[in-house]
């Protein structure tokens, strides 16, 4: 299992940044390098408690789909969703928000792991890990960037 922690330290409100985290479009307009696109469920707007939300995107050169549910969420300190298929043998986000000072802290706990065994876990430590870190990122820069407007 690979677990990946990132902290995003954003000038704005709590629930404007929850808001945004959760936000469909904004998620597609930060993944357009993979073209990443909601195709079933929820396929725009803010995403809920118990809500699922069917992604289609080019990932290492092949189209992949992902169906998350969102399975815990706690208005404005944090929510969770889980894959219900998808390439990951498994994979779990947790999202959690803080108030300091006038900042939010916005903290990312993503874990997962892939199939195919030990060739799976030497992909994770090879790529994999990075590259999952890297989508993050590029997640939580437009957040912290449309917050900050």
């Amino acid at each position: 299992m690979s677990t990946i922690y990132l902290t995003t330290v954003i000038k704005s409100d709590i629930h404007k940044v929850f808001d945004l985290a959760r936000d469909i479009d904004l998620h597609q307009k930060s993944t357009s390098k993979t073209n990443e696109k909601a195709v079933a469920g929820r396929t725009s707007g803010l995403i809920e408690l118990n809500e699922t939300v069917t992604w289609r995107a080019k990932h290492l050169g092949f189209y992949q789909t992902h169906q998350s549910k969102i399975t815990e969420m706690e208005k404005p300190y944090q929510f969770i969703d889980v894959m219900l298929k998808g390439r990951f043998k498994s994979f779990k986000h947790q999202h959690v928000f803080k108030t300091e000072g006038k900042n939010t802290v916005m903290t990312d706990i993503l874990e997962f792991e892939s199939p195919y065994g030990i060739i799976g876990k030497i992909f994770n430590k090879i790529f994999l890990k990075n590259y999952m870190k890297n989508f993050l990122l590029e997640r939580n820069k437009l957040i912290k960037v449309m917050a900050e407007k």
